[in-house]
């Protein structure tokens, strides 16, 4: 009988044991219906320890007035979690997405993007990450609630990278 978590669908143990095989901290990133949360984890015989963690809620606090849900927030939240990483001298790191399905330019590869536009070491190849626009979020901008997106994005990276 298979262990429980995979029958639960919840663990890929071959993925996991590849990942922890690298000897380097993991991005992990998740996705709920309303936020986006990242976290650095380190792996140890005794268990798994989160070393730093950043959700899209946290975005609110800096003055985000959209969605925290979406690619422009995704890739906020990717930057925090680089800024607070640096702090703590995380520098390299491998991305697990867990089970989720690799799509290019989705929400998953906005954190990535973010972590490693903040100076993070993320290995990912390029074609995988999305455009500027999409991560501005001009492509949401065509809705008239949501004409001040790409303006609040700028001043909301504006405070994450300079304070």
């Amino acid at each position: 009988m298979p262990f429980k978590r995979r029958r639960e669908g919840k663990t890929d143990y071959v993925q996991r044991l590849a990942l922890l095989k690298s000897g380097k901290p993991r991005l992990v990133i998740r996705k709920s219906l309303n936020y986006i949360t990242a976290q650095i984890i380190e792996s140890d015989k005794k268990g798994d320890k989160v070393l730093v963690a950043a959700t899209s809620r946290e975005l609110k606090k800096l003055g985000c007035n959209f969605a925290c849900d979406n690619l422009p927030a995704a890739y906020l939240t990717g930057l925090l979690i680089g800024k607070k990483s640096l702090e703590k001298n995380i520098t390299d790191v491998v991305l697990n997405s867990g089970l989720y399905t690799s799509v290019r330019g989705s929400r998953i590869y906005s954190v990535a993007k973010g972590s490693k536009d903040a100076g993070m070491s993320v290995a990912i190849d390029d074609e995988m990450l999305p455009n500027e626009e999409r991560i501005k979020g001009s492509h949401i901008a065509t809705v008239e609630k949501f004409k001040n997106l790409p303006a609040e994005f700028e001043k909301i990276k504006g405070k994450i990278m300079g304070g």
